[in-house]
């Protein structure tokens, strides 16, 4: 009886890991859901700032802290991803 010839193996794909970089990064993306979806956090009118009532500056405020935290999130993306390739050496994860 003859075998069958063994079929190529599947390269071996390794899981994403959970790092702490990547931890802060998926808190820098989440933070600015959380502000938004807790209304009751921001639903009022005091205090107010140069006559702008806290509803709408408190939400104006998250708009540059969203930019903030996605720069934030990006850049150590790109620092991580490069840290892997450089560890991997060279191999394109």
């Amino acid at each position: 009886m003859s075998e069958a010839p063994e079929a190529p193996s599947a390269p071996e794909v390794k899981p994403p890991v959970v790092t702490p970089i990547r931890v802060v990064i998926g808190l820098c993306l989440v933070a600015p859901f959380v502000a938004m979806l807790w209304v009751g956090s921001y639903a009022k009118v005091d205090p107010t700032f140069i006559g702008i009532p806290f509803f709408y500056w408190y939400q104006m405020l998250w708009v540059l802290l969203s930019t903030a935290l996605t720069m934030t999130a990006f850049t150590l993306w790109n620092r991580d991803q490069r840290a892997r390739k450089a560890r991997d050496g060279g191999a394109s994860a």
